[in-house]
């Protein structure tokens, strides 16, 4: 929209940081119970879908393009710095490989759903429309960064696979319908510790040697320097100026004449694979960059809500792909239940483990306080080699898809 109120890069961005910044006062001010089923992010999302289509601020503008090519690959970096392996291993031991394997879960149902979705046939008028469209495995990608990781690798993963304001739609509204019904279920999973933990072999001694490996863990936030910020920015803006710069060099991978590495996939993997090399470096100790990397995404989550156009939206075709994702969740929980049995771990340790996946770090704390509060640590830390993965495994899973669409 050309035509809009606000058009100067300066404007626009003003507007999106204060609808970030608005929705995260109201919900610490209210304590409205209303943000316990929907979080900030929805609103964060919906709120510039409805200001663009309002002609407040416009569809296309030169403050969305520069969070897309430099702010995204910034929030990667810093996302990945603090992410340490060890310290989940430590703890949480074999519940580390289950939370794997539920991310295994979360790459083959997103493509299981996706075929179904395919071969699945509605007549005309019918309220849920299928098959669903052929390039909806962005969409499913796009989940997918969500599921294993959370919604940084959502936006990555929407932005490699080059999705569209739609595409990001449908994954969001996914995520929260299916978010309503699993994390109950988690949450719920405790009343049946003892029958649970029998039931799957889980040896007597396991819950006190993880409170002991969590009592040992000691984590402290300092308070940021300067030096430390300028340490931060330092190494933030060379590994996106070299991941730039390489995917500008690096060719395109084709299989079956589809693209399955571009420009911009290269990107995301670039940065992602040198984040989490300097994460093995003294460079993880740096102070707040987590938060820094958290503000940067929920931005760039208004950024693509500002670029969804409504007379687009196909609301029988989101509601297909919101049928779809329960049957892609009921897949990783099959998953992660034979893994609690592989291994046998602990219900606690199951349900931060699914939660660390689907949940990322904003409920994987929630579900240990929930089960057990001396996990809250491991389940932070959980959540960050979701983070780690995330970026690859939803690449993998869209691409998948694609391949499967020809």
């Amino acid at each position: 929209m050309n035509n809009a109120l606000i058009t100067t890069p300066v404007g626009v961005m003003a507007v999106l940081v204060a609808v970030v910044s608005f929705w995260f006062w109201l919900e610490k001010k209210s304590n409205w119970k209303i943000f316990n089923y929907l979080p900030p992010l929805i609103f964060i999302y919906a709120t510039p879908v409805l200001l663009s289509n309002t002609g407040l601020i416009p569809y296309e503008s030169a403050a969305y393009d520069f969070l897309r090519m430099y702010g995204l690959p910034v929030f990667i970096c810093l996302m990945l710095l603090n992410v340490d392996v060890l310290g989940a291993v430590r703890i949480m031991g074999k519940g580390v490989f289950v939370m794997l394997i539920g991310s295994a879960g979360v790459v083959l149902g997103g493509f299981v759903a996706y075929a179904l979705g395919q071969y699945i046939t509605t007549p005309e008028g019918f309220p849920i429309q299928f098959p669903l469209p052929v390039d909806s495995w962005k969409a499913f990608g796009t989940l997918s960064g969500s599921w294993i990781g959370g919604t940084g690798n959502m936006t990555a993963a929407h932005a490699a696979l080059e999705g569209s304001g739609e595409h990001m739609t449908m994954a969001a509204a996914a995520d929260q319908m299916v978010y309503l019904i699993w994390l109950p279920l988690l949450l719920g999973s405790k009343a049946f510790a003892t029958r649970f933990n029998r039931w799957m072999r889980v040896p007597a001694n396991r819950i006190e040697m993880m409170d002991r490996a969590a009592a040992d863990f000691n984590h402290k936030d300092e308070t940021p320097s300067m030096i430390s910020l300028l340490y931060l920015a330092l190494i933030a803006l060379s590994f996106t100026w070299i991941s730039l710069e390489l995917s500008e060099v690096l060719p395109p991978v084709m299989i079956g004449g589809a693209t399955v590495i571009s420009a911009s996939t290269w990107v995301i993997l670039l940065i992602t694979t040198l984040a989490l090399i300097a994460s093995a470096t003294p460079a993880r100790k740096l102070p707040a960059a987590h938060p820094i990397a958290m503000a940067i995404i929920y931005v760039y989550v208004a950024r693509i809500g500002a670029t969804m156009d409504l007379s687009s939206a196909s609301l029988e075709t989101m509601g297909a792909f919101v049928l779809m994702a329960y049957v892609w969740i009921a897949i990783h929980g099959i998953f992660i239940l034979f893994g609690a049995w592989l291994f046998r771990v602990d219900v606690h340790t199951l349900a931060i483990a699914s939660a660390a996946n689907i949940g990322g770090a904003a409920s994987a704390p929630i579900v240990a306080a929930h089960h057990r509060e001396s996990l809250v640590p491991a389940s932070i830390l959980m959540a960050m080699i979701g983070y780690a993965l995330g970026n690859y495994l939803a690449i993998l899973t869209g691409r998948l898809g694609q391949l499967l669409a020809g």
